[in-house]
């Protein structure tokens, strides 16, 4: 195993560009070149640390050694032998400060220069003091512009002679690799191998690296299997980001075997090889095979690092699986791993649209308190969840929150639909228009999701005149409304006084004359059942599928209000028949339970009423029922309601004297015996139902 080397800065003063305090090994396979944050470069070390006639080769261990302080060589950072008996401080000493900030000014130099091969070479001309290998090593690494890198190399072969050419070539194609200039790192490999230089491993992984990160795994691919030609062994880091690349092309065999290997060979057992094969099922969409890596990851006894995580929870928030999302960020808290924002943004996304908001509240203060900024649409997902679950005050103080935000990373419209829909959903009049007001007046433009949030609260508070006046905006403002907004409409009718609802049928019939002309065929005692039939089905054909089960809830309940039971019963065949509700009955040998979760109290009465009719041609034909019978209600409630379905359908069942009962130990579910439910079923006669909504 190779030693850990400890490096130190020459002088606190000296503000060099990604140089500071690190701890890496002495081996080329101790340089990933996928890693952001910058190692001390091997590349120049093998120079600044070694006397050039006794240099390993760059896949050994290298033992540095410290030259006569004659002329100081520069560097940029020393190695600390931890057993050494000499002090930091003399070590430090012999390292020639004034020698680097000309070098460093130097580069800084040649990257501000003209752009051709004349001006870098009348720079490095000009210098006074002779310069050496180590010197043109540290130069070139020190560059930002390839281009004039590659001017600034060629100057340096034909005037300094190079033990290890080598060296020099792979710092320049490192700084063509910054720029992505996949041309010129072509054209400098066929000048290196022109000049006779032969390349090392770490060539290979500078322009392998180069192609994925210009996203060419084909040409990744193909220095890959040059790299072997040339009897260069890739280091298990090389070859792990190397299965990525053959699975982007297609060739799925050779990454399982690139990860095969890795998995089989103890000394090859690489984080990494498990992170790829992990990203790719994820990206492919098979989240079950990225979770069966993981496990068999941490089976084979290798820790996942904070990537491999963000990389799994992400996975698994797009897999809709927001409880292993929890499984996994609370395996990683507990492993020791501390949360960056990319976990902490994931994680609060997959709970808030999964609606677990005290999960999602904890990571938000986490957030916060660690002194990670939250962007605008991360604020609107919090948001979000907070009007859907009813958290007005919580909304409250992230909107706030929103407010002291810099300007133009504040509250945009998103933000203020948000909150006035979380002050909507609580039947708070006032308070949103108020928000809705000062959303005007900060210059946003009213969208028709505000719109329809407005439109459900005046629906709740009953308050006709000022429904007509939100359409009357919409329609001034040219807003185009959508097939949910009518929706809310047909929401807002079924829940509108009788004396109103002319109001509201006109409001629906200027946003869709359609939706309009049908519910007047609905509300009309002279409509036949043929006419109604076809009148409905060319309505629900005519509507987007998002919207074609809350229009059935809607219009069934309209039904309900208005005593049309056998309107109601049409729709609700209709619905079966075109799948809009579907799998409702679930009948097996020990129970036979409805699912009503999803529905309306109209939709789900009307579903009990064809359940009782299903169950009573079942007795008449002698057969046994299930010893139990139930209805599955959910235990959530509507966002703007204020009951939930199971405790508006106890009541509704009482009415009817049907035998069901609240399940003490399992929520939303409402049971019976076989015994009680053929009593009810053979007391009462088939017909239609007969209640209200």
């Amino acid at each position: 195993m190779a030693a850990t080397s400890q490096f130190f800065p020459l002088s606190s003063s000296l503000q060099w560009k990604n140089r500071g305090t690190t701890s890496v090994t002495t081996t080329s396979s101790s340089i990933n070149p996928q890693f952001k944050h910058k190692t001390p470069n091997l590349c120049s070390l093998q120079v600044f640390l070694s006397d050039p006639q006794t240099t390993a080769t760059s896949d050994q261990q290298r033992t540095p050694s410290f030259p006569a302080p004659k002329e100081p060589t520069p560097r940029s950072s020393i190695w600390i032998n931890p057993k050494s008996k000499i002090s930091k401080e003399a070590i430090l000493a012999q390292a020639g400060p004034p020698r680097l900030v000309r070098l460093t000014g130097l580069a800084s130099s040649l990257d501000k220069s003209e752009p051709s091969d004349q001006a870098v070479s009348a720079i490095l001309s000009a210098q006074t003091f002779p310069i050496s290998e180590a010197d043109a090593v540290l130069v070139i690494d020190n560059m930002t512009c390839a281009g004039n890198a590659v001017f600034a190399l060629r100057w340096f072969l034909k005037n300094i002679v190079f033990n290890k050419k080598t060296i020099l070539y792979n710092v320049t194609l490192k700084a063509l690799r910054k720029t992505k200039n996949w041309p010129q790192v072509e054209s400098l490999w066929d000048e290196m191998l022109a000049s006779g230089t032969k390349p090392d491993s770490i060539t290979f992984t500078t322009i392998i690296s180069c192609a994925r990160q210009c996203g060419m795994p084909a040409k990744a691919i193909e220095w890959f299997e040059k790299m072997l030609a040339f009897g260069c062994k890739p280091s298990k880091f090389t070859s792990s980001a190397m299965i990525t690349a053959y699975w982007t092309v297609g060739q799925s065999e050779k990454a399982l075997e690139l990860y095969n290997q890795a998995r089989s060979k103890k000394d090859q057992l690489f984080e990494g090889a498990f992170r790829s094969m992990i990203s790719i099922y994820a990206k492919s969409g098979n989240f079950d095979a990225a979770m069966n890596v993981f496990e068999d990851m941490k089976a084979l006894g290798v820790h996942p690092n904070l990537p491999t995580y963000n990389i799994l929870l992400n996975a698994m928030h797009k897999a809709g699986r927001p409880w292993q999302v929890k499984t996994i960020y609370t395996e990683m808290r507990n492993n020791g791993m501390v949360p960056n924002r990319y976990t902490y943004v994931v994680a609060i996304r997959a709970y808030s649209k999964a609606r677990y908001w005290r999960d999602a509240l904890v990571l938000y203060q986490e957030m916060k308190a660690a002194g990670m900024g939250l962007d605008v649409i991360l604020y609107n997902q919090l948001l979000a969840m907070c009007a859907d679950v009813g958290l007005v005050k919580e909304a409250e103080e992230i909107f706030d929150e929103m407010k002291k935000l810099p300007v133009g990373s504040g509250p945009d419209s998103w933000s203020y639909s948000g909150i006035i829909t979380a002050y909507c959903c609580s039947g708070q009049v006032l308070q949103a228009e108020r928000m809705f007001n000062e959303m005007l007046d900060a210059g946003f433009k009213p969208t028709i999701f505000v719109l329809t949030s407005l439109i459900q609260c005046y629906g709740i508070a009953k308050q006709a005149d000022d429904v007509v006046r939100v359409i009357d905006t919409l329609l001034e403002r040219q807003i185009e409304p959508d097939d949910r907004f009518c929706g809310c409409l047909l929401s807002v009718a079924k829940n509108t006084p009788s004396e109103y609802l002319g109001k509201i049928i006109d409001c629906i019939d200027r946003v869709n004359p359609n939706v309009g002309s049908f519910v007047k065929v609905l509300l009309d005692e002279n409509t036949s059942v043929q006419v109604f039939q076809e009148r409905a089905k060319e309505l629900l054909d005519s509507v987007s599928e998002v919207v074609r089960k809350p229009y059935c809830n809607c219009l069934i309940d309209i039904c309900l209000k208005y005593e049309r039971t056998q309107w109601a019963r049409v729709l609700f065949d209709l619905a079966i028949q075109s799948e809009i509700y579907y799998n409702l009955q679930e009948r097996q040998e020990k129970q036979w339970i409805l699912q009503v979760k999803g529905l309306s109290s109209g939709a789900a009465f009307t579903a009990i009423h064809a359940w009782r009719d299903d169950v009573a041609e079942v007795l008449q034909k002698g057969e046994d029922l299930p010893p139990v019978l139930g209805i599955h209600t959910g235990h959530g409630k509507h966002v703007y309601g204020e009951k939930s379905l199971i405790s508006v359908l106890k009541e509704r069942l009482v009415e009817i004297n049907a035998p069901f009962h609240e399940a003490p130990d399992k929520l939303g579910w409402l049971l019976t015996t076989d015994v009680a439910a053929k009593a009810w079923i053979e007391g009462t006669q088939k017909s239609e139902l007969m209640f209200a909504v």
